[in-house]
């Protein structure tokens, strides 16, 4: 089993908890490069459709991150097409796969785009 630095760690248990939070299938957390951390759950309205991921990188370039160094996703899939927003900002950021229990499936630590990603999200109205 991999295991995790103590900083990708800690994105874990907030990826974790914002899925617990939110009761979505899955959840994310991304660390800026200036170490802050923020953390999502999959966003479900019929406005508007985000990946956890998605939700993860949203809150954070809204907040002034310029860059990513890491980021975990928990029940997410490779397909994300958070993979790809993270990939705009930061191409060599590393992204964390995991299951429900924490345990890492995956590790894209390259400038590799998610092959097949689902549709951005959509916002409806206005």
């Amino acid at each position: 089993m991999t295991e995790l630095d103590p900083e990708d760690n800690k994105l874990l248990v907030l990826a974790r908890g914002a899925m617990g939070r939110t009761g979505g299938a899955s959840g994310a957390a991304i660390r800026d490069t200036d170490g802050r951390t923020y953390a999502a759950g999959e966003v479900g309205l019929t406005a508007l459709r985000l990946t956890a991921l998605q939700a993860a990188v949203a809150a954070a370039i809204s907040s002034g991150a310029e860059g990513f160094e890491a980021a975990v996703v928990v029940s997410g899939r490779l397909s994300d097409y958070g993979v790809t927003a993270v990939r705009e900002v930061s191409p060599d950021a590393k992204i964390i796969f995991t299951d429900r229990d924490g345990a890492v499936f995956e590790i894209v630590d390259d400038a590799e785009l998610a092959v097949d990603a689902q549709p951005a999200g959509e916002v409806r109205g206005g």
